[in-house]
């Protein structure tokens, strides 16, 4: 039972290695070993011909000499004998050079000088021809005396007429060896460069295993695999960054969130999504922690963390349904306040019927009622009359009512008149109630608190101007008033303020309108929204114009939760 585990062990061992860090320390020091063996081989291979080369250049100059030396005159008149001149002429100079042997012939191939003796006076054993037609010939061929590299040239009298060749060799043997002789020290070199190779190998591999932790390539393809898996299927958006500011990867919610597409990977985030302050605190030049941020119409909250690489991760989390309980929670509890004061003043009301009643003041009676009911439908049809559109109407009767409850007057300018044309009824709603919202929270507790709206139409344009009795907006504070995140007010239940007038601006630019702050006739602010195109033209009861569409109309069901910020 013991054997099985014992013999996979071993197999292990000796098989491929799973391991990063082996594989790439085999591979390289097989790349390197083979590197050094080809290149060792590349020199060899002409450092061998070299050689060859010189070895035959060699003895074709020591032939030269022999055939310069007079030799063919002392060949007129006399036969080949081995003590002539001729022989010592040539033992002389094969001594003084180290050639294995120079040879002399006559145009027969007949040698007069020979290193053994006893072949003067016989024909030679390789063909002379080349030689005797009057050119030089360089070869590596086999004799008498063995393998050499020879140097062959025509022998020429003092008339220039070839009488005969002379042919010197110089052992084949001699050349061989100093190729031997030199392989040893190319060896050693070679052996210097591998030893270098694959040290250098074993320290990248080395470092290597420190930054892939040991992991064998199996791990490290499933870590891949369940990174994806795990990032695509978060439901928090999820942006890592390099170094540089570019987006390393992006999971399908952060695509979602940011409105990106994936060919925003490997491209600047600054690039992608322009100024504002959702690439602030993407990019770490804001700081903190849970940063809100607005992206279209969606408020998100965003963390990030910076990596080791000088690059970060940021998760974005997305708020709108969160903020739109906020605000309702808000919204909820400011009526459930007006509800109690009415209850209140309801009370009050019927108490004082019914002692007129009781007294029997019935015509004092009548006329209380109809005062009471007068006020409230006065107030109702003062707004309907100049505010054709049922949406921003009713909007403004609710915030009327909740304004005389926190003793506050709500009216609207001489100026007003809207028609009923809107395109985007609920855009206008949001953009109203927050900056009635914050007018109330703002006039409320001055002196003679008042409100004053004005909405009117100029052209297809809508111009909304609001403005009220409170402290105002100092100068210096007017463009951080709509920035995201910016508030004077306690935090409400929900834990986060600073969106609604970042929001209203937003929508507004989005219809190429603006958005500004200034002050006030009455001393407090005065909010002036223009939102062009936001009327159908004239004479087409209910027909889009030209911004409706999915864009705006749509988007506001998400930013109508976010009205009722300060600023």
């Amino acid at each position: 039972m013991s054997a099985g585990p014992n013999t996979a062990g071993r197999r292990r061992r000796f098989g491929w290695p799973r391991r990063v860090f082996s594989q790439v320390l085999l591979m390289q020091l097989a790349i390197a070993a083979g590197v050094t063996v080809l290149a060792t081989g590349l020199f060899l291979a002409p450092f061998s011909r070299e050689l060859d080369d010189q070895a035959m250049s060699r003895a074709l100059a020591i032939a030269e000499t022999t055939a310069s030396a007079h030799v063919a005159d002392e060949m007129l008149g006399s036969l080949p004998v081995t003590d002539g001149p001729v022989q010592a002429e040539a033992e002389r100079i094969r001594q003084s050079t180290g050639a294995e042997y120079v040879v002399v012939m006559d145009r027969r191939g007949v040698r007069w000088s020979h290193t053994d003796l006893s072949q003067i006076g016989k024909v030679v054993s390789t063909d002379p021809s080349e030689a005797l037609a009057g050119r030089h010939v360089m070869e590596i061929d086999s004799g008498t005396l063995g393998r050499s590299a020879r140097g062959k040239v025509p022998l020429r009298d003092h008339q220039g007429k070839i009488v005969g060749a002379v042919s010197v060799g110089i052992a084949y043997d001699s050349v061989r060896d100093r190729l031997l002789a030199a392989i040893p020290g190319l060896l050693a070199y070679a052996g210097g460069a591998l030893a270098a190779g694959a040290l250098a190998a074993y320290l990248i591999s080395r470092r290597l295993q420190r930054q892939t932790h040991d992991l064998a390539f199996s791990d490290i393809s499933a870590l891949l695999t369940e990174r994806e898996a795990m990032l695509h299927s978060l439901r928090e958006g999820v942006v890592a960054l390099d170094g540089a500011g570019r987006i390393r990867l992006m999971n399908d919610e952060a695509q979602r969130l940011l409105g990106l597409g994936p060919d925003a990977t490997g491209r600047p985030l600054d690039e992608m999504l322009g100024d504002g302050r959702t690439t602030e605190v993407l990019t770490g030049r804001v700081l903190g922690v849970d940063l809100l941020a607005v992206r279209g119409s969606r408020v998100l909250v965003a963390n990030r963390m910076p990596t080791d690489d000088g690059g970060a991760v940021v998760t974005l989390r997305d708020r709108t349904e969160l903020e739109q309980l906020g605000r309702e929670l808000d919204a909820t509890r400011g009526l459930i306040d007006a509800l109690r004061a009415q209850d209140h003043e309801h009370a009050n009301r019927m108490h004082t019927l019914l002692g007129l009643l009781e007294l029997e003041m019935h015509e004092e009676a009548v006329d209380f009622v109809t005062e009471v009911v007068g006020v409230h439908r006065a107030t109702a049809e003062q707004i309907t009359e100049k505010i054709h559109d049922p949406l921003p109407a009713a909007l403004l009767v609710g915030k009327a009512t909740v304004a005389a409850e926190r003793g506050v007057s709500l009216r609207l300018s001489p100026g007003t008149l809207l028609p009923d044309r809107l395109v985007d009824p609920q855009g206008l709603v949001t953009v109203v109630g927050n900056l009635v919202d914050n007018a109330l929270d703002a006039a409320a507790g001055s002196q003679d608190p008042r409100i004053e709206v004005e909405l009117r139409a100029e052209g297809r344009t809508v111009v909304l101007r609001i403005s009220d009795t409170g402290p105002g907006v100092p100068v210096e504070q007017r463009e951080l008033v709509f920035s995201e995140g910016w508030s004077t007010k306690k935090l409400p239940a929900h834990g986060k303020r600073g969106l609604g007038l970042a929001l209203v601006r937003r929508l507004a630019e989005r219809q190429g309108g603006s958005a500004r702050v200034g002050e006030s006739a009455h001393g407090g602010a005065e909010f002036t929204v223009v939102l062009p195109e936001a009327l159908t033209e004239a004479g087409r009861d209910g027909a889009a114009g030209p911004g409706t569409g999915p864009g705006p109309a749509a988007d506001t069901t998400h930013e109508q939760a976010t009205a009722g910020e300060t600023r």
